[in-house]
């Protein structure tokens, strides 16, 4: 289990240079629409290459789309708009304070999506000790934002 924590850790550590690489690309290419498709079409072939080392077969599944709840296509929609956040923001706002305003909204959201066990978590009380690690991310953002 440790490894996993360290590839979390990973792509964490990801998301601040996802901010900055996007923002070049952009500037670059000074095409918002045409630096969000090339960013997704390589997340794209990220994916692939992924599913291929780990030898997963990707195939259509069509037919179960249906199955699948209405807040699981909310994923997608996210992807989308956090790269698109990540075109236009980090640039006016620092990359610090960018990323301190995704992860400490993540870690919030998460919060509450563990303690009333939405879209598919399992429950996880909102303990004093879950709550303080909450409210200690948002001091840190403030002292971040004024600093």
């Amino acid at each position: 289990m440790p490894y996993l924590a360290v590839f979390a850790l990973l792509v964490g550590a990801l998301n601040a240079l996802q901010a900055g690489a996007n923002a070049a690309l952009d500037k670059a290419l000074q095409q918002t629409v045409v630096a969000g498709l090339v960013i997704s079409a390589m997340g794209t072939l990220t994916i692939l290459g992924a599913a291929w080392w780990l030898g997963l077969t990707p195939r259509l599944a069509v037919a179960r789309a249906a199955e699948a709840p209405w807040w699981a296509w909310l994923g997608g929609l996210a992807g989308g708009g956090y790269v698109l956040a990540t075109l236009l923001l980090p640039q006016k706002l620092g990359a610090g304070l960018f990323t301190a305003l995704t992860v400490t909204a993540a870690v919030l959201a998460s919060l509450l999506l563990d303690h009333f066990a939405l879209l598919g978590f399992e429950q996880r009380s909102l303990g004093l000790g879950r709550a303080a690690g909450g409210l200690l991310m948002v001091a840190g953002l403030v002292l971040l934002a004024k600093f």
